[in-house]
């Protein structure tokens, strides 16, 4: 069985190699355009990826919750960070988004120059409050804006069943910012691992929360929902 999760995996890892380094060359040419056309182009790319998992590797997902997206405003989503499963997958499930990540993956060749172009907020870990204070900046100009903002409160990739520590940049931005928050949880990192190459066959569970007025919580208040939320859905799998 093993054996048969490599080889799928191996096709799977061809076709998103071979798919990245096109759309980040090709995608060079929408430079001079929006970013609304930008996105639209590259985002294909994790639609592509998605179809791919789940033709090679029978990784397919389920959403619980799909009804309590507002498309009419953009919202703000702090979600689960368990594999590089989700960074794909929030792109098919809710509109036009920018995310939140480290400045250093912008250097990686194909995928960094592909992620350029979707505008993200690049952040220096390592840079402490102004970090946190360009995150709060150029959150709220995203959303203001009309583009939602992605932001993992861990950090990082965590195990499956493991909560990592809630940072307090994704909680922050909700208090500054006048936007609906929605946690995000799932058990991806069940199907793709951190660190796994093999990608084992099965249903994701997605959990979406109702779209949360924080306009009266504070930071601690914010980050103390987040945890609940990834707390009450962490590891389940309700799907056949």
């Amino acid at each position: 069985m093993k054996i048969i999760w490599f080889l799928r995996s191996v096709l799977f890892a061809l076709g998103q190699g071979v798919s990245l380094v096109l759309f980040s060359i090709v995608g060079q040419l929408t430079r001079p355009f929006s970013f609304k056309a930008r996105y639209q182009f590259m985002h294909q790319w994790a639609i592509f990826c998605l179809w791919w998992l789940r033709w090679t590797c029978g990784v397919r997902y389920v959403v619980h919750g799909n009804e309590n997206i507002k498309m009419d405003q953009a919202g703000l989503i702090l979600a689960r960070h368990e594999s590089a499963w989700e960074t794909l997958a929030l792109q098919e499930i809710f509109p036009r988004q920018a995310y939140v990540l480290k400045r250093e993956l912008l250097k990686i060749p194909f995928f960094g120059w592909g992620m350029a172009l979707l505008n993200p907020i690049a952040i220096d870990r390592g840079a402490g409050r102004k970090a946190l204070n360009q995150l709060v900046t150029e959150g709220k100009a995203r959303l203001e804006s009309g583009d939602w903002v992605v932001v993992f409160p861990e950090g990082t990739r965590m195990p499956t069943k493991q909560l990592g520590k809630i940072n307090a940049g994704g909680s922050l931005l909700a208090t500054k910012a006048k936007a609906p928050v929605y946690f995000v949880s799932h058990n991806a990192g069940a199907y793709w691992p951190k660190n796994s190459f093999i990608k084992r066959p099965g249903v994701i569970d997605i959990y979406i929360s109702p779209a949360t007025d924080v306009s009266d919580m504070s930071a601690s208040e914010i980050s103390q929902k987040v945890e609940e939320w990834f707390v009450s859905h962490m590891g389940q799998n309700t799907s056949i």
